[in-house]
């Protein structure tokens, strides 16, 4: 590959960049708010990285061509853009969590927190992030992107000085080389670890070298209008349907990567060359206008909506839905409420934040701005260290609510459900699957197996407890639905159900198939009859277990602010409505036309609105560790209860 001159002239503003920053901020904030059912809205951190990775880039040849390029004022610019508006958005939330996070959750934000201050949230996000891990109620879960960009903004210059030394004239392969290792480590890391593919900088850097090969100008300019707006429109068909279609089951980032980031590409691309029909839309001034703010608004969106879920805006959205209720369904007032103050913040951010610091009266540079940042970078230290030390500032919660705090965290739990021997989380591997153990038949009694996915696990130990004369064989995983065709992307639970039905039933007769899973309309009810037949067929019999009572938020963080604030009926305010229309389904359904043995835990536990949310009477332990998964008192609970009216024998 010959070398081609670097870019020797500054870079014009283009006001369809920002555009495309407009698109990738509203498809994160569509996928996390729920709007607009953007399953893959995530792909709009991919798209930034593909313009970031064009900017800076070009920015940085542009300097080395003209030999003014200095590391030290590349990462002064780099801390004139990412730290003001990020650090104003940590001390501002970290006042707000320490009156509404619960020490535990303090603790986890603490860790974060510093984690984030030295630019590593991603590392410390992926050691914890599990099935059960309650990284979905970090308001700092986002922060793991900044992390990614800032690894490789410290990386890449220095790999670029060294290229530039020692190879001067291979600086462009060596940038090709880069880019496709990086691909392939993010193909192949994402087959056997998404969490890793998801977090680490070696399996993201292609994102950012995508931009960094388009500022080199290793592709053509599109010099025809009708090429130039066919390939604009293609790229911008490519990055919605990446939003539209994709979903959590999709394997990202990987190879599906490419069709969001391919199509930045191709937008960005387009043009360079001139105008298009898309750039033209994306010039447009409103969405202009949300491409400038699109920093501040993706700090602020995502504590935003972890504000509402601790109940800030819930009253607001309440009340505005009591004022107006007719225009929107409830959920969408919600939203609205996320939306404007989103909005709201992200817009104060740029403009008394971002822009003073950027360009205005408080640009720094030098050993001014290097001390001011690492005077934030401490205090933020001082406060995580403070945090850590006092176990999450305890005195802050009454006894009552600390213990029902206590019970967010669930390893007891897990260990009664066999995590990692017969419960299998959805980055295990078949193997894992202890089949001496978890399949283990006993002469003399009667064989049930339990199949199904986590509301299914935290049943084993006491359907075993509880039935002496049974043996109560387990084969769970993870986010997968006990039925003969399981359309899970995850390798684990589609080898696993496989085997279950296309292996083990067939040649290992059972007294009683157990199923019970995290049931949804309708796709859940209708694969449920697929299984019924297929058990009938084969002749085994089948106990359905139905669904259990939701909550938007963890029943235990509920009980302890309805104790902390004197609010009898929270829990019940947060418990979602959609349960009892299930239950009443599946039950009729495996009555009058199944012709199965049904398990109603809906009804057990609900009589019309009122639902039980404690284990015992006087009231302090939870009957659920989270939204929708029993402690394991309280499956004990339940199933005592099953068993004692007949319902199970």
């Amino acid at each position: 590959m010959n070398e081609s001159p670097l870019p020797k002239t500054g870079l014009k503003y283009r006001g369809d960049i920002d555009g495309l920053r407009a698109i990738a901020v509203l498809a994160v904030l569509a996928f996390h708010t729920g709007v607009l059912h953007l399953g893959g809205g995530f792909v709009g951190v991919d798209v930034f990285f593909v313009i970031s990775g064009y900017l800076i880039s070009f920015i940085v040849f542009s300097e080395i061509a003209g030999s003014r390029f200095s590391i030290v004022g590349f990462y002064e610019r780099r801390i004139r853009r990412i730290f003001p508006a990020l650090f104003a958005m940590l001390a501002v939330l970290s006042a707000f969590v320490v009156f509404y996070l619960l020490p535990t959750e303090l603790m986890d934000y603490g860790k974060t927190l510093l984690a984030t201050t030295f630019s590593a949230s991603n590392f410390y996000l992926w050691l914890h992030t599990g099935y059960f891990d309650s990284q979905q109620t970090n308001p700092l879960l986002h922060t793991w992107s900044l992390a990614v960009e800032e690894q490789f903004y410290i990386l890449f210059p220095l790999f670029l000085v060294l290229v530039r030394r020692f190879f001067p004239k291979r600086l462009r392969i060596s940038v090709v080389v880069l880019f496709f290792l990086s691909l392939l480590a993010s193909a192949v890391v994402v087959i056997n670890s998404r969490t890793t593919a998801f977090y680490m900088p070696y399996t993201r850097a292609w994102e950012l070298l995508l931009g960094t090969l388009l500022s080199l100008g290793l592709f053509p300019r599109l010099h025809s209008a009708v090429i130039r707006n066919m390939a604009a429109l293609t790229g911008f068909g490519m990055v919605i349907g990446a939003a539209r279609f994709y979903s959590d089951t999709t394997v990202f980032p990987g190879l599906s990567a490419l069709i969001p980031c391919l199509g930045s590409a191709l937008i960005i691309g387009a043009g360079e060359s001139g105008s298009s029909v898309v750039a033209a839309v994306l010039s447009w001034r409103p969405v202009v206008f949300v491409g400038l703010i699109s920093y501040s608004l993706y700090l602020w969106h995502w504590p935003v909506i972890i504000m509402n879920r601790m109940g800030v805006f819930f009253r607001l959205s309440r009340f505005v839905q009591s004022r107006h209720g007719r225009l929107l369904p409830p959920d969408r007032f919600e939203h609205l409420v996320l939306i404007v103050v989103s909005f709201g913040l992200a817009t104060l951010s740029w403009w008394f934040v971002e822009r003073p610091f950027r360009k205005g009266p408080l640009r720094l540079s030098g050993l001014p701005l290097f001390a001011l940042a690492g005077s934030v970078m401490m205090a933020c230290v001082g406060f995580s260290a403070l945090v850590m030390s006092t176990g999450g500032l305890k005195g802050r919660f009454s006894p009552e609510a600390q213990q029902f705090a206590s019970y967010l965290d669930n390893k007891e739990d897990q260990a009664a459900m066999r995590t990692g021997n017969c419960f299998i989380l959805d980055s295990g591997r078949f193997e894992d699957f202890d089949q001496g153990l978890c399949l283990h038949e006993e002469a003399g009694k009667k064989n049930y197996l339990l199949l199904g996915d986590s509301h299914a696990a935290i049943l084993w130990s006491a359907l075993s407890a509880a039935l002496p004369g049974r043996n109560v064989m387990q084969a769970t995983v993870a986010a997968c639905e006990p039925i003969v065709r399981e359309p899970n992307t995850r390798p684990i639970c589609k080898v696993l159900i496989d085997y279950i039905f296309q292996k083990y039933l067939p040649t290992h007769p059972v007294d009683a198939l157990l199923l019970e899973g995290s049931w949804s309309e309708p796709d859940s009810v209708d694969r449920i009859g697929e299984t019924v037949e297929w058990a009938k067929a084969h002749h085994v019999p089948l106990i359905l277990f139905g669904p259990v009572p939701e909550y938007d938020e963890p029943l235990p963080r509920l009980l302890a602010y309805q104790v902390e604030w004197n609010q009898a009926n929270l829990a019940e305010e947060h418990r979602k409505t959609d349960g009892a229309a299930l239950d009443s389904r599946l039950e009729t359904l495996s009555r009058d036309s199944w012709h199965i043995t049904y398990i109603s835990l809906y009804k057990q536990l609900c009589n019309g609105n009122d639902c039980i949310e404690y284990v015992d009477s006087a009231h302090t332990v939870p009957l659920m560790s989270d939204r929708e998964h029993f402690t394991r008192f309280g499956s004990a609970m339940i199933v005592h209860e099953l068993v004692s009216a007949g319902e199970i024998e």
